[in-house]
């Protein structure tokens, strides 16, 4: 969801131009605040720039509240997030080895991965909704109606979509485009830092991948402890958990 939301970010505004997208790397087009490779890229003062990050509302929001930073935050289904955690866990070689599948999704329960617990960041980021300029989107959403979370994200960002824009960011920002486009699958990233061998950055793009690998026991702990940690939050999407 972060790489889908970089390339419709980059689509709206080159006003539909693909060439930033096929000749420049996501990273570059939008560094990652916690990576320490992209120092430099960061001191960047353009009036207007991208910067990505999965940084939890507890260590960022602080400062983007002393700040004019728009937020656009991506959520999705969290067993489809366990499970593209987990193949990601095999390819990066920075990342601890997953083992199974079954191991990694205890350590995914009790929010003992890279970053945290999911549902303490999705609750976070949520939480700061009154506090900050945020704009919630769903993995989900994405899916079943791009062309509509593009318009929606225009008008947050003032950010002109016209016609012929808008038919760029449809055919650009499809799974098969970003998976063929060097720019965006992570091909370039050398074999020291990810494995390529164990499989594509971009495997399969789809919604509810997460039935193909949980069983009905796994499946049964995970809705128990969704249920106990997001049963009262107020989430603007709900995900079918089923």
């Amino acid at each position: 969801g972060t790489t889908w939301m970089q390339e419709i970010l980059t689509l709206l505004f080159s006003r539909g131009d693909v060439l930033p997208a096929k000749t420049i790397p996501n990273w570059e087009r939008a560094p990652w605040l916690e990576q320490i490779y992209f120092r430099d890229a960061l001191q960047d003062t353009a009036a207007r720039r991208l910067i990505t990050t999965h940084l939890p509302a507890r260590v960022l929001a602080p400062a983007l509240q002393q700040s004019k930073a728009k937020v656009i935050y991506v959520a999705r289904n969290p067993k489809d997030v366990a499970v593209s955690f987990y193949h990601f866990h095999r390819l990066a070689k920075f990342l601890p080895d997953p083992g199974s599948f079954d191991t990694f999704l205890t350590q995914f329960l009790e929010g003992t991965v890279h970053y945290g617990s999911w549902f303490d960041h999705v609750k976070g980021w949520l939480g700061q909704r009154q506090l900050l300029d945020i704009f919630y989107v769903t993995y989900e959403e994405l899916h079943q109606d791009l062309r509509a979370t593009a318009q929606r994200l225009s008008a947050f960002l003032g950010c002109p979509l016209g016609a012929e824009t808008l038919e760029a960011l449809e055919q650009h920002c499809s799974f098969a485009a970003m998976r063929d486009n060097a720019m965006v699958n992570y091909s370039l990233i050398p074999q020291e830092i990810m494995d390529h061998s164990q499989g594509r950055f971009m495997r399969k793009g789809v919604v509810g991948d997460w039935r193909d690998h949980f069983s009905p026991l796994q499946n049964a702990l995970f809705n128990r402890l969704y249920q106990e940690e997001m049963g009262d939050a107020e989430l603007p999407a709900r995900w079918p958990m089923a």
